[in-house]
Parts: C-alpha cells; sequence; structure tokens
C-alpha cells in the first residue's frame, strides 16, 4: 500500500475531482451532514477555494485513489498575535478508515501550519463523532478553554439570507 499526501493544485483537474469527490463522500457522511453536495457546488467549488489565497488544500492518496482531505483556512490569533490554521474540513474515505491516513494527514496538517508561521492549529468536530475525536486527541489536540470555571468552548452558526 502506497500513501502520498499532497498539496492541491486546484487547476489540475485530476486535484480538482479528487476534492470534489472526497467532499461529497464527506458531505454524504452523517457526521458530514447526510446530504450530498448540489452540483452547482461541485462545479464552483474547486475555483472558488483556488481563488482564496489563505485556503491550502491536502489531499490523501493510497495506490493511486483518491482517499482523504483536509482543507485548511488560515485565521488570527488575536491574544497570540500570529496567524493560525483552521482545519475546516476532514475526512477520510470508510475504506481507508484505521490504516493511518487520518494521522498522517494532522501531520501534514501540523507541518503546513510551521510552514506557514502559526501559533495553533484548530478544528471543530461534533460531540458524537467518537472516532474522529479520539483520532484528534491521539494526535494532540485538546478541547478548548480559558478557564475551566467558564467550561469549554462552543462552535455556534448563524445562517445569512441571501436575496
Amino acid at each position: 500500500m502506497t500513501t502520498e499526501i499532497l498539496r492541491a493544485d486546484l487547476s489540475l483537474p485530476a486535484h480538482a475531482d479528487a476534492l470534489v469527490l472526497l467532499l461529497d463522500a464527506y458531505a454524504r457522511d452523517a457526521a458530514g451532514g447526510g446530504h450530498a453536495l448540489s452540483d452547482d457546488i461541485k462545479q464552483r467549488l474547486p475555483g472558488e477555494l483556488a481563488r482564496r489565497s489563505g485556503v491550502h488544500v491536502l489531499l490523501g492518496f493510497v495506490d493511486g485513489e483518491a482517499a482523504g482531505l483536509a482543507i485548511c483556512m488560515e485565521g488570527f490569533s488575536t491574544f497570540a498575535c500570529a496567524p493560525l490554521l483552521n482545519l475546516h474540513d476532514f475526512a477520510v474515505r470508510p475504506q481507508f478508515r484505521g490504516q493511518g491516513l487520518g494521522k498522517a494527514l494532522l501531520a501534514r496538517v501540523a507541518g503546513l501550519a510551521e510552514e506557514l508561521g502559526c501559533c495553533k492549529v484548530t478544528l471543530e468536530v461534533l460531540e458524537g463523532n467518537a472516532r474522529a475525536r479520539g483520532l484528534y486527541l491521539a494526535c494532540g489536540f485538546k478541547d478548548y478553554a480559558l478557564d475551566p470555571a467558564f467550561g469549554k468552548a462552543m462552535f455556534m452558526q448563524r445562517w445569512l439570507a441571501k436575496d
């Protein structure tokens, strides 16, 4: 088994296709919401991501087959006055889980963050996704809290209406 992790060049059709295949598989999974990406999103996503200089896509291949991805977005830590890297989407296709690809992708994310001069890597995970939480904990991630009296950070969202 040969594993390769590389930074995607989304101008290459093979990389754009791998991104769409992997993200759609993740979106269809219960941990990703259980719904396929729309055809419009599949068509536009590679170009939209490529236009954003602070977005970095890592692709994992096993024996040449698209197996996993990490989509990271640069941010900034005001408390550290330093850049950070947010792991926005992370997925390994079911048939490739438990073979070390997830750990290898996370190690490459950490390496990318170091290359970019980041102070930390952040991510969000659903509390019921025990397998992913276990992987993240095994790779050195911890729950985010400033003061235990205030508890752990909670991720929230507010959708905005489109005209």
